[in-house]
Order: structure tokens, then C-alpha cells, then sequence
């Protein structure tokens, strides 16, 4: 008569459910926001993990041969097999002009087509400012879309162009200094001669990828197990780090497309997998203190079933049934609202530019949303687990002096943990402090209880002598249910840490980032669309530096782990940085920038690559090609600037477009300058991105969290006020000793999440920026407001019913 699925389980089940619908309310409403949270998460990760580059200008071509734009590097942790880490390149891996002739040779190619992909520029005529640019490719290349003629004719000559219909030209028109002849189906773009586009595309030879066509009948993988076959009998390598040519066929053939696609899908990934990993740590926070304060609600009625016959794993089973049934309706609410919860997601990333490239598809075909499925049984799962722990008849011997010991080791880990980031650098520096709030957080719901006690120890002698009879009722009811207090001050420490963190974490960044902008922008003057020689001649210049922006991929290890970061870099000429940009040099001369082979580094990175001047360090430019280089010098400002500067002629021929993002400027004297943008921080654009994620999706739950706890404490307390009522205590008493309850709840919560939360931020803070953490007054007072009113809602409405006047 013990098993779990007996009659009489079932009867306590279902008579509860009937008797409690009110407790169980609040725990439906966190599971059913869990579930679509995580629902619409699990449809982005897997919408992301199918996602590819889109596949548009080879799309009649069945094999693609491109360069390897992925890095792998191999080494073996400490203690650990050897392990493959893997990142993707962002400038153009080209392929030997060789290979063209290697594929026209395999049987059953029709046709092997070299693309050269090229910028073409048409300066405006006034000023350096305004350029038009228009992407280039051959003629031939049209081909492999196929784009065909509408209008016109080729291009026979130098001076002749073929336009794409999105350009807007008409034959007759001169686009870039070169007359249309001919109008093609597609995009906006400027056709020309295979000669023009060797000579324009400035890589003799070499050529971006090869579009290989078949011959009538010859299968895709026939094909492309025969150009395989070629390219590895002819020993053929990439120009840039002699890695093996890749054949691409289907969606992989984008990938030769928009370069930027594939890394940023991954990037995607990651961030979609940090929210996704801290949703599920709140939901199991959230719910073990719901379920628990529901169950503990009813613990005189537990020891009564006990009591009458009915032996712990019935009431134990009982409760699991219960929990089952709200959960899994609640989930199954949940994975409905999943669907619109995904479209709107993914509106809001497609809406950020830079976040979603131009070029990479995210498909949902109709079988990925069995995904949210999933994640309604996870979160099933999980408050099915928690009855397991909460469920537990309370006042065993040692049960509490466990908690207490949990929740003190969780703190000291979670010190230790903060301690750690400020030893780290970068991404380690995150983790670390994120690692820290979480465990501090767990830590605090452990102690919730004595935490809470001893706030109120504190303030027990103010409230009875200065709060009157409410004040003295307050100060009673917080010493007698001091586990009932640290019930509900848990969610509100959760919602202000995890706020605080999230918020404070990317507007200290982006603030650090800015100033450093500013100091290290001196230049007078900013150009876009033209180049440092023209700038030179203009009025009023005394000197004028390219910045070109690229990337580099760096190789090291961190902690033991081995890892691979692509990092953002700038190009720059040495000889005209004096008097447009001053990256605070500590160490070295950045004149030592005008010789080929050398770097200068910024002095975080430095340090943790124990580098100076004089130094070499390895890197592989945004082309893959390895390169060892130089330090000549050592510069403060690399949050504004990158890990590193490179010499503009070392970088150039390692980019897809080698032109200047940005042109600075110095004016001579007595000239008045006009006031530059400041140089854009690299990597706020996607901070700020995660954080508003983590915000709005732990913040929404948390802020659940907070009314129904409070809600499910009220509900269980209105014996106790209609006692008070009966005792003579009247409507404003109770009142006022609900409103002291409720700022001792919100001051209390606050502060505590503030220190959880400022000991990981001062961490991270000093290991990244030097200074101290910095949160917008603006959003340190929404943090502060929202959490008000919430508790306070969450005090008054449950009882507002009960605290009338008496009559």
C-alpha cells in the first residue's frame, strides 16, 4: 500500500489540488512563464543551429571550391586528451589560380568559372566624403547564379560595365567612370571583363572561389567526390595559411558568400546558450522556493495525514502528483506562448544591426518546434525534482545545521569565485564573476531564513519602539516565521544581483570604452569614404593616418584550457598617428608601427601574453595566415582601440576590402577643426545584447518569483489576520504593519542584492576596466522602483480583501 501510483495517493492528490487551487495558482504561473521562456530559447538555439550562409550568387553552381575559412588548433589541456578548438575567419581565404585549371580537367565538369569578388568606388564631387560603393565581380561569374542579361549587351572592353537591375542604372548611364552596356537580373552590382576584375580584384594569382558546372546527368556527389579526388592529387593549398581547399556543395556553399555568417551564427549560439544556461538556474530557484513555500503551507495537514496512517512516501507521492498535474498544464501554456515568444526574439536580434548579418538564414522548419515540447518536460522535470527536496517532513535532526553549512560553503565559493575574476582577463574575467553570482545567490536562498533574522534583529528594537502597535505586530510575526521572511526576501535578492550584474556589467564596459574613445581620438578631423593620401592634400591638413579594421585570431591557453579568440584590430600609419590617435603608450615607441612584421599590444594582453617590447608574438591575421611579429610597443587604451595595432601594410593584404574604415586627421594651426566621432568600441554592440537578453528574461521571471511568493505567503496568512481583526487590531493597524513588512522586505532585499551583486561587479570591473563598477543612475533607481512596487503589490493584494474595517 506504499507505491507511489495507489488509490489512496491518487485521492490525496486530487482532494488537494481541490482544496489548495490558490497555492497551486502561483506555482502555475511560474512554470508557465518557465516553459515559454525556455520554450522560445530552444527553438532559437535550434533555429541557430540550422541556421547557414545563404546561398545567392553560387546557386547554379552544384560545387563550390573555396579557401578553409575556419582556424583549428589542437593542444592538450593540463591532464587532459588532446582537444580541437575551432573559430571561423572574416577575411577572404583565397584559392591558387591553379586550381581553375586542375577542375576544367575533371570528367564530367562543364565548366570550371573564377570569381574575383571587388569594391568599386565612385568618389563624389564634392569632397572627400560620400563615396559610393558598388560590389564588383566578372562578367563570367554572372553565370553561376545565373544573373542574365534583361537589357543590353557584355562587356568587351575596360571601360564597359554590365549593372544589376537592384543598382537602378539603364544602359547608357556611366556608373564609377564606366559606361553600362547591359542590365542583369539581381542585386545592386557592377559587372565587368575578366581582366578588369583580375586587375581590380588586386590578388594575382589567386581568386576568391571557383564555380564548378556540370555536365548534363553528372549526380551532385559524383561531382564532388571526382573535384575532391583533383584538388587532393594535385596537393593544391589555400594562399593565406596552405591549409587544404574545401569542395562545398548545398548550404555550405554560402559560406563562400558572406563570410561574416558563419561566425557570427556561432556567436549567436553562444549567447543564446549563456541566457538559456541562467534561465534554467532561476527556474529551479524560482520554483524550489514556490513549491516549497506551497508545501510548507500545509505542513499541519501533512502531519496530520502521517499522523492518521499514511506513511511518508504517500504524502511525499501525493505532493508529486499534485505538482505533476499544475506543472504539466502550466508547461503545455507555456510551450504555446513559446511560438510567439521565438518570433518576437528573433525580431528583436533581426532588428539589431550587426547581431544578424545580411546573408545568414535561420530556418524553423515545422518539425523544430517539437523543441518546446522538450522544454515543457524539462521544466516539468525540474518541479518534480524540487518536491523531492521540499516534500521532506521538516525538523529533522541535523536538516537545518545542513542548509546553514550548504549556504555558508556556497558563500565562501562564491568569494572565492569573485577573487578569481580579478586574476583573469577578458571572457575569464565574465565567467568568473557570473559563476560568483550565481553561487552568492544560491548561497543567500539557502540562509534566506537567518539572513532574514537577522535583518530584523537589527531593526526589531526601531520597529516596537518607534512603529507603535504595527511595528511591534511586524517585529512578532518576523521573529516567529523567520523561514516564511526568507522565503520571500529570496526572490527579491535574485531579481536586484542578477539586474544589478547584468546591467552594471555592460554600461561599465561601454563607459570605460567611451572615455577611453575620447582620450584616444586627438584628431581634429574624421573622414569616411576616402583615404589618408587624398585627406593629405586637402586644406588645412597637416597629417592624416588610415584606420582599417580587421581581425586577428589569437591562440593561447587560460586557467590550463586552450582556446581560440578572434579579436578585433586596427591598421594604422605609423607616420601620421601624431595628432590623431593616442593609445596611451606605457611601454615601446609606436614609430617602430612603420616597419613590416611588428605589433604593438595593448597592456592587458600584454600581461597576460608576458610580452614587452622587444618580444614576438604569435598570431594568424583575419586571412588565417600565421604571422610572427614584434612588439614595439605597449598601450593602456585597448578597450577603445583592440588587443592590438597592426602596420597598415602588414594588414591590408590579409582583407577581403583593404579600405579604410575611417580616416583621422590633424589640422594645421589656426585652422578650427571639426570635433570627430569617437573611435567605436568594439564588441558593445553585442554586450549590451546579452544583457538586455539576460534582463528581460531573468527579470521577468524573477519579478513572478516576487508576487507569487508573496502572494502564496498572503494567502496563507489570512487566518492570521482575520485573528488579528478578531483580537481588535484595526484595518489601518494591519495596514501599516503590512506596509512595514513590505519596506523591510524591499530595503532588506535590496541591499543584500546589492552586495551579492557588487562583489562579483567590483571583481570583474577591476580585472577589466581598473576602476570600479558603474551602473546609470537612471536604471539603478528602475531596479529599486520596479522591486517596490512589486513587493509591495505583492504584500497588499493577496490581503486586501481581509484588512477592512471592523465591524
Amino acid at each position: 500500500m506504499s507505491r507511489v501510483g495507489n488509490p489512496a495517493v491518487r485521492l490525496l492528490a486530487a482532494r488537494s489540488l481541490r482544496v489548495h487551487r490558490k497555492a497551486w495558482a502561483a506555482v502555475f504561473a511560474a512554470v508557465a512563464v518557465t516553459s515559454a521562456l525556455l520554450g522560445a530559447l530552444a527553438l532559437a538555439l535550434g533555429s541557430a543551429g540550422l541556421g547557414h550562409a545563404r546561398v545567392e550568387r553560387y546557386a547554379a553552381a552544384p560545387v563550390v571550391v573555396a579557401g578553409d575559412q575556419e582556424v583549428r588548433w589542437t593542444t592538450a589541456p593540463w591532464g587532459s586528451e588532446p582537444r580541437t578548438e575551432t573559430v571561423g575567419l572574416t577575411e577572404r581565404v583565397r584559392v591558387p589560380a591553379a586550381a581553375v585549371d586542375v577542375l576544367r580537367a575533371v570528367p564530367g565538369v562543364r565548366e570550371a568559372v573564377p570569381d574575383h569578388t571587388f569594391v568599386v568606388r565612385e568618389a563624389a564631387a564634392t569632397g572627400a566624403d560620400g563615396t559610393r560603393a558598388y560590389p564588383g565581380r566578372s562578367w563570367d561569374a554572372a553565370r553561376l547564379a545565373p544573373y542574365r542579361l534583361t537589357d543590353g549587351r557584355e562587356p568587351r572592353q575596360a571601360g564597359e560595365a554590365v549593372v544589376g537591375a537592384g543598382l537602378g542604372a539603364a544602359v547608357g548611364d556611366t556608373v564609377a567612370g564606366r559606361e553600362v552596356v547591359g542590365v542583369a537580373e539581381g542585386p545592386a552590382a557592377l559587372y565587368v571583363t575578366a581582366g578588369e576584375a583580375r586587375r581590380l580584384a588586386g590578388h594575382p594569382g589567386a581568386v576568391d572561389a571557383v564555380g564548378v558546372l556540370a555536365e548534363p546527368g553528372v549526380p551532385v556527389d559524383t561531382l564532388h567526390a571526382r573535384v575532391r579526388a583533383a584538388l587532393d592529387r594535385a596537393g593544391l593549398k589555400d594562399t593565406a595559411a596552405g591549409q587544404p581547399l574545401r569542395a562545398l556543395t548545398g548550404d555550405g556553399r554560402g559560406g563562400a558568400e558572406h563570410l561574416g555568417a558563419p561566425p557570427a551564427r556561432a556567436e549567436l549560439l553562444m549567447m543564446l546558450a549563456a541566457v538559456s544556461a541562467n534561465v534554467v538556474l532561476v527556474a529551479v530557484l524560482v520554483l524550489a522556493s514556490l513549491v516549497a513555500q506551497a508545501l510548507q503551507q500545509r505542513a499541519a495537514e501533512r502531519d496530520l495525514l502521517l499522523s492518521v496512517g499514511a506513511t511518508p512516501r504517500q504524502v511525499r507521492g501525493a505532493a508529486g502528483r499534485e505538482v505533476t498535474r499544475v506543472a504539466g498544464a502550466a508547461a503545455l501554456l507555456g510551450a504555446l506562448a513559446s511560438g510567439p515568444a521565438f518570433l518576437l526574439l528573433w525580431s528583436a536580434l533581426r532588428a539589431r544591426t550587426g547581431v544578424v548579418p545580411e546573408g545568414l538564414e535561420l530556418p524553423t522548419p515545422p518539425w523544430l518546434f517539437a523543441a518546446v515540447l522538450v522544454a515543457a518536460a524539462l521544466v516539468v522535470g525540474i518541479a518534480r525534482f524540487v518536491v523531492l527536496l521540499a516534500a521532506r517532513r521538516p525538523g529533522r535532526p541535523g536538516k537545518a545545521r545542513a542548509r546553514r553549512v550548504a549556504g555558508l560553503v556556497l558563500l565562501v565559493l562564491g568569494v572565492g569565485s569573485a577573487g578569481t575574476a580579478t586574476l583573469q582577463g577578458g571572457d575569464a574575467a565574465a565567467a568568473a564573476a557570473g559563476a560568483a553570482t550565481v553561487t552568492l545567490v544560491a548561497g543567500c536562498a539557502l540562509l534566506g531564513p537567518w539572513i532574514a533574522g537577522a535583518a530584523m534583529a537589527l531593526l526589531d528594537r526601531p520597529f516596537r519602539r518607534f512603529g507603535g502597535a504595527p511595528g511591534r505586530l511586524t517585529a512578532a510575526g518576523a521573529a516567529a516565521h523567520s523561514r516564511r521572511l526568507g522565503a520571500a526576501l529570496v526572490p527579491v535578492v535574485l531579481v536586484t544581483a542578477f539586474a544589478l550584474v547584468q546591467l552594471s556589467a555592460g554600461a561599465t564596459m561601454e563607459r570605460a570604452a567611451v572615455a577611453q574613445a575620447r582620450a584616444a581620438t586627438t584628431a581634429g578631423l574624421a573622414f569616411t569614404g576616402t583615404t589618408a593620401e587624398r585627406v593629405r592634400t586637402l586644406p588645412g591638413v597637416e597629417t592624416a593616418t588610415d584606420v582599417l579594421r580587421s581581425s586577428v585570431v589569437l591562440a593561447r591557453t587560460e586557467v590550463g584550457t586552450p582556446r581560440l579568440d578572434r579579436l578585433p584590430v586596427l591598421g594604422v600609419d605609423a607616420d601620421g598617428l601624431a595628432g590623431t590617435l593616442d593609445p596611451g603608450v606605457v611601454a615601446g615607441d609606436l614609430s617602430g608601427l612603420g616597419r613590416a612584421g611588428t605589433v604593438a599590444v595593448g597592456a592587458d594582453m600584454a600581461e597576460s601574453l608576458e610580452v614587452k617590447p622587444g618580444s614576438t608574438v604569435e598570431l594568424r591575421l583575419g586571412d588565417g595566415t600565421p604571422k610572427r611579429l614584434r612588439v614595439v610597443a605597449v598601450y593602456e587604451r585597448s578597450l577603445a582601440l583592440g588587443e592590438f595595432l597592426l602596420p597598415k601594410a602588414e594588414l591590408a593584404p590579409h582583407m577581403s576590402d583593404p579600405y579604410p574604415a575611417r580616416v583621422l586627421a590633424a589640422g594645421k594651426r589656426g585652422t578650427s577643426p571639426v570635433v570627430p566621432e569617437s573611435v567605436t568600441p568594439p564588441g558593445v554592440e553585442l554586450n549590451s545584447l546579452v544583457s538586455a537578453g539576460i534582463v528581460a528574461a531573468i527579470g521577468g521571471l524573477t519579478l513572478l518569483s516576487v508576487l507569487s511568493t508573496l502572494a502564496l505567503i498572503g494567502a496563507g496568512r489570512r487566518g492570521e489576520l482575520e485573528l488579528l481583526r478578531q483580537v481588535g487590531t484595526s484595518a489601518g493597524q494591519l495596514r501599516r504593519m503590512l506596509g512595514l513588512e513590505a519596506g523591510f522586505l524591499t530595503t532588506t532585499g535590496l541591499l543584500v542584492g546589492l552586495v551579492v551583486g557588487a562583489l562579483p561587479l567590483t571583481a570583474f570591473a577591476w580585472a577589466l576596466t581598473g576602476g570600479l563598477p558603474y551602473l546609470p543612475p537612471a536604471q539603478a533607481g528602475l531596479i529599486a522602483g520596479v522591486v517596490l512596487v512589486t513587493v509591495t503589490a505583492g504584500v497588499f493584494l493577496p490581503v486586501s480583501a481581509r484588512t477592512g474595517p471592523t465591524r
